[in-house]
């Protein structure tokens, strides 16, 4: 057992550092594998994919800019055959990055340069979301419906108007949550918790980007008007739909 309480019972978590900066992986290595992680490195795009095809990681740390293929082509061809949790790196400052890296398939990411404390916390939120460790449980895993959108806890499944819609983890996690109470108001401290695993901190835009993705994934309810609203310094909603 590691003192950090991280990895224990002998569990240690496998995870892979791609980034073309070399001086930044070794670094980033040394102090991860002191919190428990088993590390390799690559350090540009199709190296990453030949890896991640060929070795069972738990989790990716994959930045935007690299040579021979950029982050979000790796993700893309990631998610064709694979779920492994992905923590995208983005420029500082640069939320168009975060953003698409969302949308394609990513379930965190993180401003360059940051904080490895805060990478490490975001690395554990994430490995608890998505390998069934999440401290938060939901009250049932029955199929849930509103108008024409149902989900279904178990299988991860969400169907709109009869059609499959494709959510990441985290945006499956963020329309439970909401889908459950609709009508009401969700503030953004309770989704980050529940959606993210982690309290919501100053100028942190994730829920945001989140809600944005599921507008777009979802579509216009029956009137036309959107499903989740916002609701100005306190939360979202997921509406209740007029019926046709």
């Amino acid at each position: 057992m590691f003192m950090n309480g991280w990895a224990m019972d002998g569990i240690m978590y496998r995870l892979l550092l791609v980034d073309d900066d070399r001086k930044f992986c070794s670094m980033l290595s040394q102090f991860l594998e002191g919190e428990g992680f088993t590390c390799e490195s690559v350090h540009d795009g199709p190296s990453a994919l030949e890896k991640a095809a060929h070795t069972e990681f738990d989790v990716l740390i994959l930045d935007v800019m690299m040579p021979k293929m950029n982050g979000f082509e790796v993700v893309r061809r990631l998610r064709k055959t694979r779920g492994t949790p992905v923590i995208m790196l983005t420029a500082r400052g640069d939320e168009q990055d975060a953003i698409i890296g969302l949308e394609i398939g990513a379930d965190d990411y993180l401003a360059k340069p940051c904080n490895p404390k805060v990478l490490s916390a975001r690395l554990r939120a994430v490995l608890r979301r998505t390998d069934g460790g999440s401290q938060v449980v939901l009250e049932s895993r029955e199929s849930v419906t509103v108008g024409d959108v149902m989900i279904h806890p178990g299988s991860r499944q969400v169907m709109v108007g009869g059609r499959s819609v494709d959510l990441t983890s985290t945006e499956f996690k963020i329309l439970e949550v909401l889908i459950r109470t609709p009508g009401t108001v969700v503030g953004k401290e309770t989704l980050s918790l529940k959606g993210l695993n982690r309290k919501l901190i100053p100028y942190d835009r994730s829920i945001d980007f989140h809600i944005g993705s599921l507008r777009r994934k979802l579509g216009l309810g029956y009137d036309q008007a959107p499903r989740i609203i916002t609701i100005r310094n306190e939360g979202y909603l997921f509406s209740v739909p007029m019926e046709p």
